[in-house]
């Protein structure tokens, strides 16, 4: 029982780590509330938009990190399997973080840090797929979507054991993407633009 109350524990932190939106904040700083500008996403892409480069970088290491983090205390607590399944929480938390009305980002920089710490080279082999859809494309989205879309059999060759929740994940991400997906449908997906701050 004492393992099972270490594995809830280490979930319950993870998902609070996610809840944890650089976004939201840096836009309430700006006195901007960052869910009703750009593309109305607290992520990393709609900051740069909005709030400029520098909020962006913020955003995207703060992400990336929490996501380290989270699967770093679970796998420290309660072993390697609790990793796991903080990668699933942390990822959750960043995109329906409960502060803020359940409505957050669309988890890509977390589950990327997430990644990073459940296998590195799980991790850096799904930035290299998403960095080649942005750069052949200059559409975040893009790359977003192909690397959600490939990630299962990169996991199935990587960390197997990873395969069940990487594919949940992955899932979520495409649905996340949904709105995107139809404006690359229509040939409506905006480039990448800076914004200069």
């Amino acid at each position: 029982m004492d393992a099972v109350w270490k594995i809830v524990l280490a979930v319950i932190i993870a998902y609070a780590l996610g809840n944890i939106s650089p976004s939201i904040i840096q836009g309430k700083l700006h006195g901007i509330d960052i869910k009703k500008e750009g593309s109305g996403n607290a992520g990393t892409t709609n900051t740069l938009r909005v709030l400029g480069k520098k909020a962006a970088v913020i955003t995207l290491v703060i992400d990336v990190l929490k996501g380290v983090a989270a699967v770093l205390i679970g796998s420290a607590l309660a072993g390697e399997q609790a990793g796991y399944l903080c990668a699933l929480a942390v990822f959750c938390g960043h995109i329906w973080p409960a502060l803020y009305g359940f409505k957050g980002g669309k988890g890509v920089a977390t589950a990327f840090g997430a990644l990073l710490a459940v296998n590195w080279a799980l991790g850096l082999s799904a930035l290299a797929i998403v960095a080649l859809g942005v750069i052949v494309t200059m559409k975040m989205s893009v790359g977003s979507i192909l690397g959600a879309a490939t990630f299962p059999l990169v996991c199935w060759f990587i960390e197997p054991g990873f395969i069940a929740i990487g594919t949940v994940m992955a899932v979520i991400i495409l649905v996340k993407h949904r709105a995107n997906i139809g404006r690359l449908m229509r040939g409506e997906e905006p480039k990448m633009s800076f914004k200069k701050k």
